[in-house]
């Protein structure tokens, strides 16, 4: 007898293609932040983050282990990867705050646009495109300015443990000398990650890593409208 899919199951990582608006309203970021600065996205998946930041003056390098994929191929992901996220999100349309988009289909545009800019820029400039993973990442202690790492942690909490979140953010923290920004503080069906996060953060202070939490102005899953932030030596 065959069962039903299980519609709660996101299934593989999603390769998401985000806009530098989205990052900015994730994110809380200031022209300030970009200008001048070191910036890690990690993962960056196929948003477009890196080449409009970098268009900004920002030194944007971006980190996933989908960059070991040839261009050609990253670039059709990128595109069939968006679609799906966006099927997810209409077929679970109440679980989400659809006002910042404005409807389910500007959502899906914004996306496109997205992941067609990642795809150029793929090309024109692969030295910003590193193929890595955490919790493991080639880069040297106190490399960036400012990190920022969306829908990895946390969001898979079902299949990432307890023990990879914390090394990932050793990591995220070793090679930052300023602010790592961490967003959402829910998994991908929206449950809040309260437990984890509070083990996370004893753990971390035991480790000399000083955290705090700050709004976003940003909310797509209901109820995500924080986000976590280690602090480096530079802002601590």
């Amino acid at each position: 007898m065959k069962h039903p899919p299980d519609t709660d199951i996101l299934g593989e990582f999603l390769i998401s293609a985000r806009s530098l608006a989205e990052y900015r309203a994730i994110f809380t970021l200031a022209d300030s932040d970009l200008r001048a600065r070191r910036i890690l996205d990690c993962p960056g998946g196929a948003a477009s983050f890196a080449a409009e930041a970098s268009a900004l003056g920002a030194h944007v390098t971006a980190a996933d282990p989908i960059y070991t994929h040839p261009p050609a191929q990253l670039r059709t992901l990128a595109l069939t990867e968006t679609d799906r996220g966006s099927d997810w999100a209409g077929a679970h349309h109440d679980r989400y705050r659809w006002d910042w988009y404005g409807d389910p289909q500007q959502h899906h545009r914004m996306r496109r646009t997205a992941a067609t800019l990642f795809g150029a820029d793929l090309l024109a400039h692969p030295q910003r495109y590193v193929a890595a993973s955490l919790p493991s990442l080639p880069f040297a202690d106190n490399s960036f300015d400012l990190t920022l790492s969306s829908h990895l942690l946390f969001t898979y909490a079902d299949r990432l443990d307890a023990d990879f979140h914390l090394m990932a953010l050793l990591e995220l923290s070793r090679v930052s000398t300023g602010e790592t920004r961490l967003y959402p503080l829910v998994d991908h069906l929206g449950r809040p990650q309260d437990d984890l996060i509070a083990h996370l953060r004893k753990e971390l202070h035991d480790k000399g890593i000083r955290t705090s939490f700050r709004e976003t102005g940003y909310e797509f899953h209901r109820g995500a409208t924080s986000m976590l932030i280690l602090h480096g030596p530079a802002d601590g």
